[in-house]
């Protein structure tokens, strides 16, 4: 298989785990950062852009998942994509830990 597919699963799964804290933040109705904020990424966004912006990343992921023949059962596929996932969990929880409580 070409190695842009597996670039491809990597990154679904990394937009996947950032999707999730901005959609679940916005549909709380709380404000949340997001790259639209000022400062980009520090700032807070109204919940209604964090809940787009999650939604948006679920598409993207979706969207990138489904490039080539992506098997979720056990095997490289999923490993990839849970390797973007969990590596992108591991970065929001840094960086948002700093930001919200500095």
């Amino acid at each position: 298989m070409n190695d842009f597919i597996y670039l491809a699963y990597f990154f679904g799964g990394a937009f996947l785990a950032n999707g999730i804290p901005h959609f679940l933040q916005g549909i709380s109705g709380n404000r949340f950062q997001s790259p639209f904020a000022s400062p980009p990424g520090v700032g807070e966004s109204s919940p209604l852009v964090n809940a787009v912006w999650g939604m948006l990343n679920f598409v993207i992921s979706y969207l990138l998942l489904d490039i080539g023949e992506f098997d979720p059962g056990p095997g490289l596929d999923l490993y990839i994509a849970a390797l973007g996932f969990v590596l992108m969990a591991l970065v929001l929880a840094w960086h948002f830990g700093r930001v919200r409580n500095p």
